[in-house]
């Protein structure tokens, strides 16, 4: 090995080291300033439209975290439509937000109305205050309802529903989930959401 070879190496590994030695560095400011926490709890658990979801759990009366797993459990946040036509962050059918705006007295509403984040958080939170209110505040069943529809809830039990009661997988599986976002984004989110 020459001379020259040896000092390239060692540049290398010097040049190696200090790079090895910046990213920890970078690493450790971004752990110490929590914007390391806050990507992996955005990546883990995202929230976004806070203040909507606030707003609509104030005026509605329907846990913000609830509102939150909804959303999570429904679209993880990203707006979308679903091969059965629902739409939006909360998967609104067009024939339950046709039902809304008559019940809420709007004339104007268009099918695209719903990729709108305020509209469509506010008819999903419209939805689950009405099963709520529908199965005596039985959580189990107004998501069980959101889900696979009130008829179906209806016969496995209505207000009484227990989680084991489901027998559509998709369903008992939907209703866990929920529930446990829910708890999820009231430890992790409890001040977004104004706990």
């Amino acid at each position: 090995m020459t001379k020259r070879s040896a000092r390239q190496r060692r540049r290398r590994w010097l040049v190696f080291g200090g790079a090895a030695a910046l990213l920890g560095l970078a690493v450790g400011v971004l752990v110490a300033s929590g914007a390391f926490d806050k990507a992996i709890k955005e990546l883990t658990l995202p929230l976004r439209h806070e203040d909507i979801i606030r707003q609509q759990s104030k005026e509605k009366g329907v846990d913000a975290a609830l509102i939150a797993a909804v959303i999570y459990s429904e679209s993880k946040f990203i707006d979308q439509t679903s091969s059965a036509g629902a739409r939006g962050l909360m998967q609104i059918t067009p024939e339950a937000a046709k039902f809304i705006e008559k019940q809420s007295g709007g004339t104007t509403f268009k099918l695209s109305d719903l990729a709108d984040p305020e509209l469509n958080i506010r008819y999903g939170t419209f939805l689950l205050k009405e099963l709520l209110e529908r199965y005596d505040g039985d959580v189990v069943a107004a998501l069980a309802a959101y889900n696979a529809g009130p008829g179906n809830a209806d016969k496995w039990g209505g207000s009484g529903l227990k989680l084991g009661d489901i027998p559509f997988p998709e369903t008992r599986a939907y209703v866990e989930e929920v529930l446990e976002k829910q708890a999820e984004y009231r430890h992790k989110y409890g001040k977004e959401l104004g706990y």
